[in-house]
């Protein structure tokens, strides 16, 4: 099997990964997390992966403007 081709995707394992806006996306495992980002501790298929995003990240505004939004209501 080539590298690249769909099958070999398709067994692919992937982990989410957060920043410091607490926003989520997913990385190959086993390849260096880029900076700013760090491991969330799911690892998976990419579609196992992308379903717990979609769980888990429900305000999609970063954290700074979530901060900003709750300061300006007291």
């Amino acid at each position: 099997m080539k590298e690249g081709t769909v099958e070999n995707r398709d067994e692919e394992r992937y982990i989410v990964v957060l920043n410091h806006e607490e926003q989520y996306s997913i990385w190959l495992e086993g390849r260096q997390v880029p900076d700013g980002w760090r491991p969330e501790g799911k690892s998976g298929s990419k579609e196992e992966c992308l379903a717990h995003i979609e769980t888990v990240w429900t305000d999609m505004r970063p954290l700074s403007l979530r901060l900003r939004m709750e300061s300006a209501e007291v």
